[in-house]
């Protein structure tokens, strides 16, 4: 449950067509690990109003370029231009004994980012009786199923939850685990699928593999694509274990079936790609070359993924 200001939470609530919301934190000093990916966050009003307001889906942390933050998500930010997101975040900045951020400035912001955000149209929720007054960024709780908390909670997470685009995955689904979580991420409520937002997916792209191409290590911000291995389009999810952080024309080449990576992340090429040029020796130079991936094993490319790219839509010809 974060606590935020009412111009935030109103300047959303008027945008109901936004799925992705940003938020964010004035500095990107501290991580954000309280809770895991697809649970639930609440938003709650600072006093006086001090109300719960909404909440939604939470699809990871991450810290980010301004500039980067607002190309993300533009309006979820909370505000209608970057010159407005960076006032607010100077706001906050300078009472926390920060320097303020210049127009010449790109700095680091945290990013809890979400999707499936809900505004309740009337605040009749209070904030949970042990919710301290004190508390100026939020508070978790473990298990809102336990009889503790359950009464106060199951009525706002269904009327969140209810909001949402997920549906529950039936027994027999043909989703593969490699893009697919069948399991409970939200307490009791109901399995759902485990995933990204959009933008969330290319941030912790970014974030995984250190601002490089996993093919290339080419680290030129401007270049760098989120590339899908199962494309979305055809079943698969915004996850990291679904996703490569490739340099755009390694994207186009990856898309098309002229390159894939091999389940052992090793690069292969297509012999069809002479095809089109005789002179393809930057692109078939790579073949044999061993990716980069990231640090955690859970965000590496799942092994199925590749395995379905290399037989559906890699050319072998």
């Amino acid at each position: 449950m974060g606590v935020t200001d009412r111009a935030w939470a109103e300047f959303l609530a008027q945008r109901p067509h936004l799925k992705e919301i940003n938020f964010w934190r004035p500095s990107s000093d501290k991580a954000f690990k309280r809770i895991g990916l697809g649970d639930l966050f609440l938003f709650k009003t600072r006093y006086p109003h001090n109300r719960i307001v909404g909440g939604a889906v939470f699809s990871g942390f991450t810290q980010a370029p301004l500039s980067e933050a607002w190309a993300a998500f533009g309006e979820g930010n909370g505000r209608s231009s970057l010159e407005e997101l960076r006032e607010a975040l100077n706001r906050y900045r300078v009472k926390e004994g920060n320097p303020a951020i210049r127009v010449d400035e790109d700095p680091p912001i945290g990013c809890v980012m979400l999707r499936d955000p809900v505004f309740f149209e009337e605040a009749t929720f209070a904030p949970p009786a042990d919710f301290a007054s004190n508390l100026v960024q939020g508070k978790g709780y473990d298990d809102i199923s336990d009889p503790a908390h359950a009464g106060y909670f199951t009525p706002i997470a269904e009327q969140v939850l209810a909001g949402g685009e997920d549906v529950p995955l039936e027994e027999g689904s043909e989703n593969s685990e490699t893009w697919a979580h069948h399991g409970p991420t939200r307490g009791p409520f109901r399995p759902v699928r485990q995933r990204l937002g959009q933008e969330a997916f290319k941030l912790k792209l970014l974030d995984a593999y250190q601002g490089r191409c996993a093919v290339t290590g080419g680290d030129v911000r401007p270049t760098l694509e989120a590339a899908h291995i199962h494309p979305v389009a055809d079943g698969g999810l915004h996850r990291l274990d679904n996703g490569l952080l490739l340099r755009a024309d390694v994207h186009k080449l990856f898309d098309s079936g002229y390159l894939t990576i091999t389940p052992k992340l090793t690069v292969q090429v297509s012999p069809g790609l002479y095809k089109h040029s005789p002179a393809a020796d930057e692109y078939t130079s790579l073949a044999g070359r061993s990716i980069s991936v990231p640090q955690r094993r859970a965000d590496r490319p799942h092994r199925e993924a590749l395995a379905w790219h290399a037989e559906r839509v890699f050319k072998k010809v």
